[in-house]
């Protein structure tokens, strides 16, 4: 229960009384997950699930696109933001960061869309793809290493190296 405010304005120069208001709730906190692997001592419940290759979507279409929204947050023609859903905390940081830093040596480039070459993926485990992609960015063509893990349902690119 919350007091009802007072209905009459206190005295000029009288002092300010301030409180805090009641806290109804506190709400728990989620740990972070980075790479698929949970703190020790996370609730299971909470952790994220390693999720099977047969029950995601071909990985390939997936390797090309987001290597060519990489070279575009590169070419500060996409933001990085774009791509948060499909990246690790890690992966999202350090784009960003070779981003800005690209921006600030050469400023912005025109607006030419990427088109992938080729996509080499295979295999190492159940839920794991590592795929080489070849992309073709307007002025050069450029090799790009990606990893994906299977986790929560979805595919997540867990390592990003672009050339």
């Amino acid at each position: 229960m919350v007091p009802a405010p007072r209905s009459e304005p206190k005295a000029l120069g009288a002092p300010v009384e301030r409180r805090r208001p009641p806290v109804i709730a506190l709400q728990g906190v989620l740990p972070l997950v980075l790479e698929g692997r949970a703190p020790q001592g996370v609730d299971p419940a909470v952790a994220p699930r390693v999720t099977a290759t047969t029950s995601l979507p071909d990985p390939e279409p997936l390797c090309g696109g987001l290597v060519v929204a990489a070279v575009e947050v590169l070419a500060g023609t996409r933001p990085a933001a774009q791509l948060l859903r499909w990246l690790t905390a890690e992966v999202y940081a350090g784009l960003q960061q070779r981003a800005a830093l690209a921006q600030r040596v050469r400023g912005r480039r025109r607006a030419t869309r990427a088109v992938v070459r080729r996509v080499l993926a295979t295999s190492p485990r159940d839920g794991v793809v590592e795929a080489a992609v070849v992309v073709w960015d307007g002025e050069r063509v450029r090799a790009a290493a990606v990893r994906l893990e299977g986790l929560d349902g979805r595919w997540r690119v867990t390592a990003l190296q672009v050339g």
